[in-house]
């Protein structure tokens, strides 16, 4: 069997870096348009669904989104019934910078996967988001104490 993971890993840290350098000119470093994008997706989420989706712990997810508080790209708010709770929004700053973002990313997939037809393109997608769930799953698994075995 082939180590898939190796590839998957040079694809995600090339655009990875990619976006970190083009990302300057919008004031987000180091992977931190994962989060302004996820918040744009869902705004009023709360910190520990935010962490969930980036598969990041809690505490490097609050870390981050207090940078991108400071930053004025996100908020945080108190919710309505239940003040304990705090919900986190994009600012008028973080809604501007989203698009940009979404067309970095579209363009990164267009040159990502030039060469293949929409077939092959769909089997792509496929076969990675099965991949994801399986990864998820483990993910899932370590982060909930467990131990896996070799």
């Amino acid at each position: 069997m082939e180590d898939i993971l190796r590839p998957i890993g040079i694809i995600a840290r090339s655009l990875d870096s990619i976006s970190n350098i083009e990302f300057k000119e919008v004031d987000l470093t180091r992977g931190q348009y994962l989060y302004l994008v996820r918040v744009c997706e869902n705004p009023g989420i709360i910190l520990e669904r935010l962490a969930n989706l980036i598969k990041v712990d809690k505490t490097t997810a609050a870390r981050a989104v207090q940078k991108l508080e400071r930053n004025g790209i996100l908020e945080r708010r108190e919710d309505a019934v239940n003040k304990k709770i705090k919900k986190i929004y994009p600012t008028k700053k973080g809604k501007e910078i989203y698009p940009f973002i979404k067309k970095e990313n579209e363009y990164s997939n267009s040159v990502a996967l030039k060469g293949f037809n929409e077939e092959e393109q769909a089997q792509i997608y496929d076969l990675l988001m099965r991949v994801q769930n399986n990864v998820e799953d483990d993910w899932d698994y370590v982060k909930s104490g467990h131990k896996r075995s070799y």
